[in-house]
């Protein structure tokens, strides 16, 4: 894959020494393992890299090496940003928040990002969006097309951000040039068995985790002829079990697994009045970015998620609005079937 934007990346990278890579407020395995990646590329080219996100990493993303380095506050001195896995500056609200902003913007910014759909960063650069698997194939890409060092620590953190964001190489986004980049990384020595356990190790998960689960799925409510699931986390919940994994990952996936259930979508409820919701659409109902986009978010076609700016909108009218667009996608799409099947 040639990127045409390789060239303009590589004349911002050479011409800077101290360079912050930015993660989104959401880190999530693509977004680490990419940040992670570009830090050891960045360092082998005799450059100094500094890797920034808004938010604490998530516990469950520690089996990562290398985590422990990514820091809320940006260095008072930096040349260049790269900003990864970041589809739109909604997702850097903390930047904004902390009063660190105008730093980001006031220097040459570089968007790294392979979400089909949202909105773009204003004050970059050089923005190199194609659709992937994940973020790290386009940097797997670019260190090729780019000459760029890809060292075995690079090559796992590659690995790592590539099979967590395909969950295994098994999403509709996963392509054949997905699967042949990380045979290519095995090749060069990287363990994939070695990776998975470290990450199972990690993904265990207290009793009390197991039991709050149990508590979720209770709660999940059906919609549109049970093609829609639903569920809602309130602030202190997000409180509560956020530092040790992310409520809604864990029921999303079996929220998916009911039967009739199209699309997913966990909403939580922030204490200053705004609402993320993370979607996720099953195989055969590619509406997930669509359902995004209406509400200023984007991502794929099976994965997306949006963030309302704080409003006093009753949480109720936003969500039947969300079911309402679901539906309206849904039936839009099974229209499109029958034609084809016709």
């Amino acid at each position: 894959m040639q990127y045409p934007e390789a060239e303009s990346i590589q004349t911002l990278v050479k011409s800077a020494q101290r360079i912050v890579i930015v993660q989104a407020d959401n880190p999530d395995g693509d977004s680490l393992g990419s940040a992670l990646a570009l830090e050891q590329i960045i360092a082998d080219m005799g450059k100094e890299p500094f890797l920034y996100c808004g938010v604490d990493i998530p516990s469950y993303l520690t089996y990562i090496p290398g985590w422990d380095r990514v820091s809320k506050e940006l260095p008072p001195k930096f040349d260049l940003s790269i900003i990864v896995d970041t589809s739109t500056e909604t997702l850097l609200e903390q930047l904004a928040k902390t009063g660190q902003r105008g730093w980001l913007g006031a220097r040459p910014a570089i968007v790294l990002d392979h979400h089909e759909t949202g909105g773009n960063i204003p004050y970059a650069k050089v923005v190199c969006n194609h659709p992937a698997v994940a973020t790290s194939e386009l940097i797997y890409e670019l260190a090729r097309q780019l000459d760029w060092p890809l060292s075995l620590e690079t090559q796992k953190m590659l690995a790592i951000a590539i099979l967590s964001d395909s969950l295994g190489l098994t999403t509709d986004a996963t392509t054949a040039r997905s699967i042949h980049i990380v045979a290519e990384l095995v090749e060069g020595g990287v363990r994939i068995a070695a990776l998975e356990n470290a990450r199972r190790d990690m993904m265990r998960k207290s009793p009390d985790l197991v039991h709050y689960k149990g508590r979720l799925l209770e709660r999940i409510e059906y919609a549109a002829a049970d093609r829609i699931a639903t569920v809602t986390i309130p602030w202190e919940e997000i409180q509560a079990y956020s530092p040790f994994y992310n409520p809604s990952v864990l029921v999303l996936e079996d929220m998916r697994l009911t039967e009739k259930t199209a699309v997913a979508i966990a909403f939580k409820c922030y204490n200053d009045g705004h609402v993320t919701a993370k979607i996720r659409a099953n195989h055969g109902f590619p509406v997930a970015a669509k359902l995004a986009e209406h509400f200023g978010g984007g991502g794929h076609a099976f994965a997306s998620g949006f963030k309302t700016g704080i409003t006093s909108r009753p949480f109720a009218e936003l969500k039947q609005e969300v079911i309402a667009v679901a539906t309206r996608l849904l039936d839009e799409s099974n229209e499109k079937i029958e034609l084809i099947d016709a």
